[in-house]
């Protein structure tokens, strides 16, 4: 396979001259780039990845790390990253937590691999970094952004949708069909975006005049089993509702499953809402109505706004990400709006 060093040889010019008319940076008089370039079609030259890189400044790699390599959230992100990329001749490299260690540690060693791979930006998503290490990590690589959540020292880096509004929404949702014994799937307490759309949720209840005390609550790890386990726990404990919020669509399919493994019906004895709207909620058994998160626009700008710092380009970068509900078939009115009989227990 030719190298530049064949297309200098064979052009009778100097090695930088070749990496000029290649790279098409700096100044060649048009005659010695005009055998230069003819040496590259006699010998089919093609520049490696690393060549390019070094003729360029620049990889045209993008980093991205997740903290799990799995389920319907973090899925359709790295596809919108991939497909953006590729349509402007770029890639992307990505990382995500294994290993023994912590979710920490886990995601710090995941963003130096990254910034070790001489990626010209990063796309990070972890709950698990702190402002510290993010600042440390910014030191080395400052082309950083971040997904669905914010870090006080680089705000205008973080693209998050507003998840505290999101979850006065998923309240306001299940309080217009007249539900008021409530009960809610979260997920992990150290998940900030959690915490925000739980803390939206009773927020709204406390707005309408429902005590947020009265609402059983259980902590899940935003996955099917998690949702399924939840679900056991819930009707264990006698507690009576006739809605479940579920923090994130996964765990809501899981206890949908459990409901329906119980014969308690969906949504004719107890209504579930999930929140993200992935394509999980829309192949359910019922249809998961869901708090739609506009993933795809939230990752887009994060992106764009990457991609401007990393080349200098003027792509479109969005602030706002407007939350609304996907109504489908998983809620109705309370069993006991439409009968006479009480909410059933298992």
């Amino acid at each position: 396979m030719a190298t530049i060093k064949d297309v200098a040889r064979l052009a009778g010019v100097g090695l930088g001259t070749a990496s000029r008319v290649v790279s098409g940076k700096g100044s060649v008089a048009p005659a010695t780039a005009k055998r230069v370039r003819r040496a590259i079609e006699q010998l089919n030259f093609r520049p490696s990845h690393a060549a390019r890189s070094l003729l360029s400044g620049s990889t045209q790699m993008i980093g991205v790390y997740i903290p799990i390599l799995k389920g319907t959230f973090y899925t359709p992100i790295l596809q919108t990253i991939d497909a953006e990329l590729r349509a402007g001749g770029r890639h992307m490299v990505v990382a995500f937590g294994h290993g023994s260690a912590d979710e920490r540690r886990q995601a710090i060693e995941g963003v130096q691999f990254l910034i070790n791979r001489d990626c010209d930006g990063l796309i990070v998503m972890s709950n698990a970094l702190l402002e510290k290490d993010i600042v440390a990590l910014g030191r080395e690589q400052p082309n950083i952004v971040v997904l669905n959540r914010v870090f006080e020292s680089m705000r205008d880096q973080c693209f998050c949708a507003d998840h505290l509004h999101g979850g006065a929404v998923a309240a306001q949702a299940l309080l217009q069909h007249q539900h008021r014994e409530f009960a809610v799937i979260a997920g992990p307490a150290s998940s900030q975006d959690n915490v925000a759309r739980i803390a939206g949720f009773m927020n709204e209840l406390r707005r309408q005049g429902i005590d947020p005390q009265t609402v059983r609550t259980i902590d899940s790890d935003f996955s099917p089993e998690g949702g399924w386990a939840s679900a056991k726990a819930l009707l264990a404990s006698k507690h009576r509702f006739t809605a479940v919020f579920c923090a994130n669509d996964e765990m809501a399919v899981g206890a949908l499953s459990y409901f329906q493994e119980t014969g308690l019906t969906v949504p004719q004895r107890v209504s579930v809402l999930g929140y993200d709207d992935t394509q999980s909620a829309e192949y359910s058994a019922p249809r998961l109505t869901s708090v739609h998160i506009p993933l795809r626009e939230v990752t887009v700008s994060g992106l764009n706004c990457l991609l401007n710092r990393c080349y200098d380009s003027l792509l479109p970068v969005q602030r706002e990400f407007p939350i609304n509900v996907t109504w489908r078939a998983s809620i109705t009115m309370p069993h006991q709006q439409r009968s006479a009989t009480a909410h059933p227990r298992t």
